[in-house]
């Protein structure tokens, strides 16, 4: 099967024992523990057809990888698996100014993506903490969310076309342009969120939108969790809200301390980055202020300033300060959230009382991400860390995850967020596009 492959793809895109790159071995979770039998690296959609229909012949399992910087272990490998990625097979292939809207190869970094369609004048509205590393293919088999969602939506939401190549090597392609298109089933939402377990996607097409009116951010201190909502319904009725982000007051004062940076000397309860696209942000915050809504503010006077408020919410210096650090993305009612933060704080610290426990999240979406550090970064703990949060996710009827994807690390836990009939429904899709289980197999699906 290896000779094959080769003969497929070339040395170039069969790479196997020391030129098989550590980072095949596991995503940014670092629980993958193996690299993979190969990794296959195609250069074009007849290539992935190619190696697919050879793995599928040969009843090999394909593990599909994209820039690695998901959390959930959806493109770890097992030693006995071929990875394939597809960052040989990128680029911007077309944007088309009438249609507002770009034809993109699945290995393209995002943030390539961005800059190309706001050279054309566009914004591309899909916006993460890791736009530097990950990739459109990963974004759309994850449908990543990230700091936008308010304004933009998920990846789902931006999606028009996609093409992918099923387990057989056949291709399918639906690279609509159109954001009307009601011809039955909608292959692309069926393979967003598939996290590989579908088909190996290779091209989409994405909606763009106008470049925004320059931006105006604000940090916020509020001293209630209600005082938060309140600001978010304000906001939206007089501004064009683009990102509304939440930290609890752990997290703040924590990422404030190792970024070394004093924007409120005394952290407050909660935090609140505020970024509207044009002009009202100032009124809405003397507003605010006045009604007690808020206890201070801080106005970014340049994109420095701007930097530094987002340097403190994207929390980068975590993973280094805090080894073995465990994230968890959860989604819950918004009104609920910090019901969920008090009981989930309480619940951690009950069974762990050393260890770090913070909250911060996209609270406009709905979304909450939880990071929890264990004392002598005790490993065998995070499987109770999961059934602690989980088991409370459950009781508020949320998801456990709201846009990293199950991967292996959640697998396990699907049914606290699924019924029977829905997982039911779901092995029945992987079977008929999937019938021998070639594709990431052991993801996403509970055995």
């Amino acid at each position: 099967m290896l000779a094959e492959l080769l003969a497929a793809l070339g040395p170039a895109g069969c790479l196997t024992g020391d030129r098989v790159a550590e980072a095949a071995r596991s995503d940014a979770s670092r629980s993958g523990q193996t690299l993979p039998l190969a990794l296959l690296r195609p250069s074009s959609v007849a290539e992935v057809s190619a190696a697919l229909e050879i793995c599928h012949r040969h009843g090999q399992p394909v593990v599909p990888q994209g820039g690695m910087t998901g959390l959930a272990g959806g493109a770890n490998p097992r030693s006995d698996d071929v990875a394939l990625s597809l960052a040989r097979f990128a680029g911007v292939e077309e944007i088309d100014p009438d249609a507002g809207t770009m034809l993109l190869r699945a290995g393209t970094v995002l943030e390539r993506a961005q800059q190309a369609a706001a050279e054309a004048g566009f914004l591309l509205p899909i916006d993460l903490g890791a736009r530097g590393s990950c990739q459109i293919g990963g974004n759309i088999a994850t449908n990543a969310g990230g700091l936008r969602v308010i304004r933009h939506g998920m990846t789902r939401d931006n999606l028009l076309g996609i093409e992918a190549v099923l387990a057989d090597g056949r291709v399918v392609s639906s690279l609509g342009r159109m954001v009307k298109n009601n011809t039955g089933y909608d292959l692309r939402h069926l393979f967003c969120g598939s996290e590989g377990s579908l088909g190996v996607i290779t091209r989409a097409v994405i909606r763009l939108r106008p470049l925004p009116e320059a931006r105006q951010t604000a940090l916020c201190a509020l001293s209630s969790y209600r005082a938060v909502l309140t600001l978010l319904d304000m906001a939206r009725k007089t501004l064009t809200v683009s990102a509304f982000e939440a930290m609890w007051q752990d997290y703040f004062a924590f990422n404030q301390q190792i970024a070394r940076l004093s924007l409120f000397a005394d952290p407050p309860p909660f935090a609140v980055i505020l970024e509207a696209e044009g002009a009202g942000l100032e009124p809405l915050l003397e507003q605010a202020f006045e009604a007690g809504v808020i206890d201070d503010a801080l106005v970014a006077q340049s994109q420095t300033d701007a930097r530094r408020f987002w340097e403190v919410r994207e929390g980068h210096a975590m993973e280094t300060a805090l080894p073995g650090l465990i994230n968890l993305d959860i989604s819950l009612p918004v009104a609920r959230l910090d019901d969920f933060a008090q009981a989930c704080r309480a619940g951690l610290r009950a069974r762990f009382p050393d260890a770090h426990v913070s909250f911060y999240g996209h609270v406009g979406d709905s979304n909450l991400h939880v990071a929890v550090a264990l004392a002598g970064n005790a490993e065998d703990g995070g499987h109770e860390v999961d059934r602690i949060a989980y088991d409370l996710v459950r009781g508020f009827g949320g998801s456990i995850s709201a846009e990293h994807g199950i991967g292996t690390l959640k697998r396990d836990w699907l049914g606290h967020s699924r019924s029977p009939v829905e997982l039911a429904v779901m092995r029945q899709i992987k079977a008929a596009l999937d019938p021998k289980g070639i594709l990431n197999p052991g993801k996403l699906l509970p055995a």
